[in-house]
């Protein structure tokens, strides 16, 4: 999902040139500073979050039955609020709250009373998934032994309350967002990560780490239950609970406010109805991939009941989990934040009609994070032995199995990133229609091949499971692509195939020179360094990872890969920005005039493709909607990319298409998406009539 932010509004700029530049300039290290503070906050919940994971592995061991467990139920309550109703608060809720805040009030009597239905369809739902928790273990889960389901039906009710939070959680993102305030949104995730490791903290203070005191079902109690799945919860609602803060400091004097009538969610909703479907249809077809991930954990508890060795080498999902936690990495970091940028070229270029334009964007998107995406997986791909350690809980076959996953994950990495900056397009021209009939082909196949990985050996399901990721990332960018090229003509292919290939090259060169210094290191040795305890792990990755990221960029440049500066320079600009230069006389200052949100203007794109969620994490950023223009301001002129609006990914478009293409809606938000020239939210947009 596309990450967004917003301004608050500043004075159109009426004074001298100096007074322009200062405007301009306090704008901009306004948004500098917002923008610094979210990603430190991004980096250390990051950080925690990995740290968390790591703690679990040692606590419960990464190959145990009840880590496979605790998973299943733990990536529940996410999973299950973005089926039901997170596209329901991202596509409808969202953007009336951006549209009320703008008020006299503030908006207070507004989200006084979406807040108050909002909290009460969360409390309705989250009652009847929790009182439902065996039906829906049941339905997640396949051949779980009585002993396993009943724990993983604990687990549950410890978890499945979280979806109240979540939700909770996300309105209240917004209406800080709404207001201008976005770090204590970015920041709160900490505190839930710091809660969840004090718990396995004192988990494996009164217990024992896993490795030296396995823990099973049969060991198994109440108290352990409350310090794993207890404090995973507690961590949610102290997240949750910490937004109030904050929003109480905004002074909205909000309060349970019932009537509902005329509030228009419904019309909201039936707008957003390809969006919200896209969303369902790929959520429906993880579950069901989720669900045959958990065959493996069953046959090794039938293993180890019955003394077999042969348990201590079966994956579970708890593998699966870490595996795709780390080969999401480059992803997160980098295609996210460039497809950010690079959708405000593409919005105005639909907006213009500009085929060239929108083939260039999406070129150059696709070119520059390849310089990331590529190395990442190749980087993954070699250090997968020693992060696999790391994260093994000190069990050196948990952490092969880690690795194996790792390393067929890794590959597919730019794969996935491609994907979803070719998604971008379509939602830059408004088209939620043909994100829906992708996700469907790909949800088709992902469950067509999830029923067939079923039959396979018990030890090879993970592994098959990490093989349909990377065959749906790769098919997810043929899809895409071939639904582009009916729309752009052709994609720029030979320049982009040239770009891969001398990255490519460059990767494989510093993969080389990693293989080395692991081999140095003892990586390629059962009894060597990297595998001796996690610990060495982490040295061995911490020394060999700058070894091969200064053999990549030396490559680089030797093979004149020009896209490296292109990726480097935003980032080295933002650390040495300087101030605006002053407008030319007769024009606004940059920023002078940030424009305000409407709803049908929030851009909620669901990213087609079966990519694998973080279980005990929830992407506020998913809740974001950027600023608009008042009705009077739009009926008075056309709105453009000098529109000056903030942060630049939300440049808006008409419902119309653009110039020269009415017929096409464009994608992107929750816009109308009925017959052109009939959007009653743009009605200066009409075909004149003759």
């Amino acid at each position: 999902m596309k990450t967004m932010s917003s301004a608050k509004p500043t004075p159109a700029h009426s004074g001298p040139a100096d007074s322009g530049a200062a405007n301009s300039s306090a704008v901009q290290s306004g948004e500098v500073r917002s923008s610094a503070i979210m990603a430190a906050g991004t980096l250390v919940s990051r950080f925690l979050g990995f740290a968390k994971t790591w703690m679990l592995a040692a606590a419960l061991g990464l190959g145990s039955t009840v880590n496979d467990t605790f998973i299943n139920a733990n990536n529940l309550p996410n999973l299950i609020f973005l089926l039901v109703a997170g596209g329901v608060f991202n596509a409808v809720l969202v953007p009336q709250i951006i549209k009320a805040s703008k008020a006299p009030d503030k908006g207070s009597d507004y989200i006084s009373r979406l807040l108050t239905l909002a909290v009460l369809v969360l409390l309705a739902l989250t009652l009847a998934v929790t009182l439902l928790a065996p039906w829906v273990i049941e339905l997640t889960t396949q051949g779980y032994s009585p002993q396993q389901k009943a724990l993983a039906v604990s687990f549950a009710f410890w978890c499945l309350p979280q979806i109240f939070f979540y939700g909770l959680y996300a309105l209240l993102t917004q209406v800080l967002n709404a207001h201008g305030a976005f770090g204590p949104a970015m920041w709160a995730p900490i505190l839930n990560n710091i809660v969840a490791i004090a718990g396995l903290g004192m988990f494996i203070w009164a217990f024992g780490a896993n490795a030296a005191n396995p823990h099973t079902l049969d060991t198994w109690n109440s108290t352990q239950t409350l310090l794993v799945a207890g404090f995973s919860t507690i961590g949610v609602i102290s997240q949750t609970a910490i937004l109030l803060i904050p929003v109480f400091r905004l002074r909205l004097g909000l309060r349970p406010r019932f009537g509902w009538r005329g509030v228009g969610l419904g019309h909201a909703a039936r707008l957003s109805v390809w969006t919200l479907a896209t969303a369902a249809v790929g959520q429906l077809a993880f579950l069901y991939v989720m669900r045959i991930a958990t065959i493996p954990g069953t046959e090794r508890l039938r293993l180890e009941q019955a003394g077999d060795p042969a348990a201590d080498t079966m994956p579970g999902n708890a593998v699966l989990e870490v595996a795709s936690q780390l080969y999401l990495l480059p992803h997160s970091i980098i295609a996210l934040s460039l497809a950010t940028v690079l959708f405000n070229r593409m919005t105005r270029a639909s907006q213009d009609g500009d085929v060239a334009g929108l083939r260039n964007a999406l070129s150059h998107g696709l070119r520059t994070m390849a310089v990331a995406t590529v190395f990442g997986a190749l980087a993954l791909f070699a250090l997968a032995g020693p992060l696999g350690m790391f994260f093994s809980g000190g069990v050196p076959q948990d952490g092969v199995m880690l690795a194996q996953t790792l390393t067929i994950l890794a590959l597919s990495t730019p794969f996935m990133s491609a994907n979803f900056m070719m998604s971008r397009v379509f939602y830059a021209n408004e088209d939620a229609r043909t994100p829906f009939f992708i996700q469907l082909v790909l949800a088709l196949v992902n469950v067509v091949a999830a029923f067939s990985i079923q039959f396979l050996p018990f030890d090879q399901i993970i592994f098959a499971i990490a093989i349909l990721y990377t065959g749906g990332n790769i098919l997810s960018v043929i899809v895409s692509a071939v639904f582009l090229r009916r729309r752009l003509g052709h994609l720029d292919g030979p320049r982009i195939a040239n770009s891969y290939i001398r990255m490519g090259y460059a990767a494989l060169g510093s993969a080389l020179a990693g293989a080395g210094a692991l081999w140095l290191m003892g990586s390629y040795s059962r009894d060597g360094f990297a595998w001796s305890t996690p610990m060495a792990a982490l040295v061995t990755i911490i020394v060999v990872g700058p070894i091969m990221l200064a053999a990549y960029l030396l490559l680089l440049k030797l093979f004149r890969v020009t896209e490296l500066s292109d990726l480097l320079q935003p980032l080295l600009g933002r650390l040495r920005r300087k101030p605006a230069p002053q407008p030319a006389a007769g024009e606004p200052a940059e920023g002078s005039a940030a424009p305000r949100t409407r709803p049908e203007r929030a851009t909620v794109s669901v990213d087609t493709g079966l990519i694998p969620r973080i279980s005990g994490e929830f992407d506020a950023a998913s809740f974001r909607a950027g600023p608009d223009l008042d009705e009077e301001d739009e009926r008075a002129r056309r709105v453009g990319p000098e529109g000056g609006y903030l942060p630049a990914e939300d440049v808006p478009s008409s419902a119309e298409g653009g110039l020269g293409r009415g017929d096409e809606p464009l994608p992107g938000r929750r816009t109308y998406q009925g017959p052109a020239g009939h959007n009653p939210h743009f009605p200066f947009g009409g075909k004149k009539k003759k």
